[in-house]
């Protein structure tokens, strides 16, 4: 079992690294393991170095790494992506022959499908403008979503382009552009997950799932029996061997590890696929909890943010007028946008925890402040129920209310379309 523990200790420390990187900053892990075990890694072991540097270097090479980390975690360049292609050729390359052979016609067609996917998925991802905000497309950007004047406001400009920000937009500092509807710049893609490619890329995780759970499950299958064959009493589980009787747990680790290096190559990557599963899995389970939410992940931790502000009374908000009967600065707001909802509140945080006064002119909205406690008492305006979020995300620029002159007067629109947000996701 030696070579088969180091390889699984190898790709259970990969996964988890990953896992760690990806999720330790996410406020739903706050006060964990994994957020400590994150700033360790992040924070701690990198000042860490530097002190040592400074002792004994003087700090010389402090400065050179830590280029070269912001290189690599901070400017864009196709590293991981060339990392992830070369992951799932070599696999296959090694998996393959041994499998091909044994496999019936059907499985070869669904094979050779779930194989194709995540390469033509990565490729629409990565190569799709994710949604660049240039001067010649800004108007139809500002119509892509309203203000909800919570976590976005009108009137914010974008001080390396030089154009006012879009709702739900974000300045990517990798990229170096605004994208529509910014949910992250993934360093997988080498490229940003935005309004134009989010779809993209979660067929990507959806099809890179598939791939390593078939491939896993296919290849124990293949491997399993083999086993059977040169030892009958052998069963998938221990309990089952012998005709249900049962053999010692170190004798079916060995079988195991025989099968394992008997066909090493797609014994390896069957091992590698089924400990990387659930790691793909657990992240297409993320944004389609986003999805769900109608929130990205930008916004969750802008969501978190003003969590923190409602808990310690800094937090209030009051109503605003109803689509159609407030009148918008269209120097700095969009008249007229695809969305089926207007936002029906204005939140704001005061330094001493004092509510605004309420005839305030130079904040938006009317009547009292109300102070918010929680973020069961504000409404998600992004959030307009699973099946229409879905839409909205796989269908990039859904008109979900016709042209400008045929929503006129459709104040009911809201009603019918909008439904109060209940959740907000955190994480």
């Amino acid at each position: 079992m030696g070579v088969i523990a180091t390889i699984a200790t190898v790709v259970l420390a990969i996964s988890f690294m990953v896992f760690v990187t990806f999720f330790g900053r996410l406020p739903a892990l706050r006060g964990t393991p994994i957020s400590w075990l994150h700033k360790v890694i992040w924070v701690h072991f990198p000042n860490l170095l530097k002190s040592i540097d400074r002792r004994v270097t003087g700090g010389r090479i402090s400065p050179a790494c830590v280029r070269f980390g912001n290189y690599m975690m901070y400017d864009r360049h196709p590293s991981v992506l060339i990392f992830f292609l070369l992951l799932l050729s070599i696999g296959e390359i090694l998996y393959l022959p041994t499998a091909w052979p044994q496999l019936s016609p059907l499985v070869k067609f669904t094979g050779t499908i779930s194989i194709i996917l995540p390469y033509l998925f990565l490729y629409l991802a990565a190569f799709t403008d994710p949604g660049y905000i240039t001067p010649a497309n800004h108007s139809q950007e500002m119509s892509r979503y309203p203000y909800d004047f919570t976590l976005f406001h009108p009137g914010n400009e974008c001080h390396t382009c030089h154009l006012l920000k879009p709702a739900r937009s974000k300045h990517c500092s990798v990229c170096k552009r605004c994208i529509a509807k910014n949910d992250h710049h993934c360093i997988f893609i080498n490229n940003c997950v935005g309004a134009n490619n989010q779809h993209w890329f979660i067929l990507l995780l959806l099809s890179t799932a598939v791939l390593t759970a078939y491939g896993g499950i296919l290849g124990v299958h293949l491997l399993a029996k083999k086993m059977n064959f040169f030892f009958p009493y052998w069963a998938l589980l221990p309990w089952n061997a012998n005709n249900g009787e049962g053999m010692p747990l170190r004798d079916w680790l060995v079988i195991w590890s025989w099968g394992f290096q008997n066909q090493v190559g797609m014994g390896a990557v069957t091992l590698l696929a089924g400990l990387t599963s659930p790691l793909v899995w657990g992240l297409l389970g993320y944004h389609v909890w986003l999805v769900y939410c109608g929130t990205t992940t930008n916004e969750s931790m802008k969501w978190s943010d003003w969590s923190y502000e409602m808990r310690e009374g800094y937090a209030f908000k009051r109503r605003m007028l109803e689509a159609g009967q407030r009148q918008k600065d269209l120097r700095v707001e969009p008249g007229w946008t695809r969305w089926p909802a207007e936002t029906e509140q204005v939140l704001v945080r005061t330094e001493n925890g004092q509510s605004p006064a309420e005839d305030d002119q130079t904040l938006p909205g009317y009547g009292p402040w109300e102070a918010v406690w929680g973020l069961k008492d504000v409404e998600n305006l992004y959030d307009i129920g699973f099946w229409d979020n879905l839409v909205d995300v796989m269908v990039p620029g859904y008109n979900f209310r016709g042209e400008p002159s045929a929503a006129r007067g459709r104040g009911g629109l809201r009603q019918r379309k909008k439904r109060r947000a209940k959740r907000i996701y955190l994480a």
